[in-house]
């Protein structure tokens, strides 16, 4: 089974060893069909600090490491 990967931006990386990615999804409005933005936050290993925000990164499922955490960095695709 394949793992699941998404593409977001880095929006903070204070903590260490970890960075929050937000991932924004557009779907239709289920009544009015308009498109509506929803962002979800995904708590990130990284375990080199190498993110900053601003950065857009590709993160990838994997076993759970804290309470929280169950993503790490795949890549960093493009940085500020």
């Amino acid at each position: 089974m394949a793992k699941k990967e998404r593409v977001g931006v880095v929006v903070s990386d204070k903590m260490d060893k970890t960075i929050v990615v937000a991932i924004e999804t557009r779907v239709p409005h289920p009544k009015y069909r308009k498109i509506m933005v929803r962002t979800k936050r995904y708590k990130v290993h990284d375990a080199d600090n190498k993110c900053s925000v601003g950065d857009r990164v590709r993160i990838q499922e994997t076993r759970p490491l804290s309470r929280d955490k169950n993503w790490i960095v795949a890549e960093v695709i493009g940085t500020k």
